[in-house]
């Protein structure tokens, strides 16, 4: 079962693929500039930054055959060749921006990320930075026939509606669900305090609740977990110690260290099933998996725009920096109802 690929027009995106080496596993196109905002106009949407991801087998390869095509892109790392801007790479999230990149008439980001540093975060939430994006819909441009990674994108997802179980109630819309998973991804990053708009989850979620349905619609149905209303748009899981538990148990590995961290007293040791357990009995489940969430998102929030100094340069870093703060400042005069 591979990601849905969402339809549209995708003339626009795929003019921009050509610009670059074509030795991709998965690319995708995400953000603003690709699906309405709450608070946008459409015409805003057309001028907005578009943001993509590629996913390459060989990480150096590809550097060395984008220099020779796209050497601009490039900050003052491009002299050090593609061997450094791969090494530089793999620290934080493990994928390289090239950001402010005008491309056919249009401002673009891309980042680059390793495929096995892709599945490793899509099965095991190591960061949770490009295992996030892809929680939320994405315009697929290409992708090959890998299977390990094609399985990797969907037990993304049925984390990501796992993780969300554990912290909603009982009962919920299916908004509430869309809503928690959109903000997996921005829990504990310091850029929602300082440099993104606080109401990002909600804009992001309300004006796009059929594509979140088309995302999750299958998975929600074949979750033994969940009684799917589809029909009301409702949703009603198992609260109890034991249903909890076998959600905790099925979580992904970093997530799970992260939680029996929190609550696993300092020098007491005890394997994950029992500490998971007692987490599955506590009233404060739902808090600690969140705790867990934003423990792996501060992390690598934190590093990876540390790393946009190098990778963007000091006066692109200063630009994009001042466009979120504006972004931010935007989102604050129009606080959703």
């Amino acid at each position: 079962m591979a990601l849905p690929v969402l339809s549209s027009s995708a003339v626009k995106f795929r003019r921009v693929l050509a610009q670059f080496p074509q030795e991709l596993s998965l690319a995708f196109a995400y953000g603003s500039g690709v699906f309405r905002q709450a608070g946008a106009s459409a015409e805003h949407g057309e001028t907005n930054m578009l943001d993509f991801v590629f996913a390459v087998d060989d990480v150096v390869t590809w550097h060395m055959t984008n220099l020779s095509k796209n050497r601009s892109h490039y900050s003052f790392l491009k002299f050090f060749g593609p061997k450094k801007i791969s090494t530089i790479q793999g620290y934080g999230a493990g994928i390289y921006y090239n950001t402010l990149v005008p491309c056919n008439g249009r401002m673009i980001k891309y980042g680059v990320i390793s495929t096995d540093a892709l599945i490793e975060d899509l099965l095991h939430w190591n960061t949770l930075y490009v295992a996030g994006r892809l929680q939320k819909p994405v315009k697929i441009l290409a992708q090959n026939e890998n299977s390990r990674l094609q399985a990797a994108l969907v037990s993304n997802l049925k984390s990501a509606v796992l993780a969300s179980f554990l912290m909603l109630p009982e009962s919920f819309s299916e908004e509430d669900l869309f809503l928690q998973i959109a903000g997996l991804s921005y829990s504990g990053d310091f850029r929602m305090i300082i440099g993104e708009d606080r109401f990002k989850v909600h804009n992001i979620v309300k004006p796009n609740i059929a594509h979140f349905q088309k995302l999750y619609s299958s998975i929600l149905q074949g979750c033994p977990q969940v009684v799917y209303k589809h029909q009301q748009g409702r949703l009603e899981i198992d609260k109890s110690p034991e249903g909890q538990f076998t959600q905790l148990m099925a979580l992904p590995k970093t997530l799970q260290q992260q939680i029996t961290a929190l609550v696993n007293p300092p020098g007491k040791n005890r394997d994950v099933e029992e500490i998971l357990l007692q987490v599955a009995h506590d009233p404060d489940c739902g808090y600690l998996v969140h705790q867990g969430i934003s423990a792996i998102v501060r992390s690598s929030s934190i590093v990876q725009s540390a790393k946009t100094i190098l990778t963007a340069g000091a006066k692109k870093s200063v630009i994009y920096s001042l466009k979120k703060l504006y972004k931010m400042a935007k989102g604050e005069l129009k606080k959703p109802s």
